[in-house]
């Protein structure tokens, strides 16, 4: 595990609520001068704990859409068969996130669709292919109440350990 500072916890802090901030204005902000801010932003991002910068796209002006969060559930439990799973979501435009489950599922699926027919048809695609599914259940978002903005926000009172 990589040794953090708490200089470096401000750079992420920062960073993760502003990605598009300037290196002369990051290091005002963590009050530090911009050569020693730029060493400690490469050592972030060459060590892989930033893993990019990305933009927070509100779907719902662009285009109509729905979301729905799916728990899953696959029949056997063999390396091969989670690796299966986690390459076939991989590959799916409509898997906007997935995430391995310890406890009753396997996997919690981030869904986004133009509406419930199509994700009707993804399931049915789903449960037709090789995949194992054994059972899942749908959860369709009404309105989002807090969400992270393209990364994971560092929660208040993180320290290094």
């Amino acid at each position: 595990m990589l040794k953090l500072d708490d200089r470096d916890i401000a750079i992420l802090r920062v960073l993760a609520a502003e990605g598009r901030i300037s290196k002369a204005e990051l290091a005002k902000r963590v009050n530090l001068s911009p050569t020693p801010t730029w060493e400690r932003l490469r050592r972030l991002e060459a060590s892989g704990v930033i893993r990019g910068y990305h933009a927070d796209i509100d779907l719902g002006i662009v285009a109509a859409r729905v979301e729905v969060f799916v728990t899953a559930e696959i029949e056997r439990h063999r390396a091969a068969d989670f690796a299966a799973f986690e390459e076939a979501m991989q590959a799916r435009d409509e898997v906007a996130g997935c995430w391995a489950l310890g406890g009753g599922f396997d996997y919690l699926l981030q869904i986004v669709v133009p509406d419930i027919d199509r994700y009707q048809r993804f399931m049915d695609e789903l449960l037709q292919g090789d995949l194992g599914l054994a059972r899942y259940y749908t959860y369709i978002v009404t309105k989002p109440v807090k969400q992270p903005g393209g990364g994971m926000a560092l929660p208040p009172g993180f320290a290094p350990g």
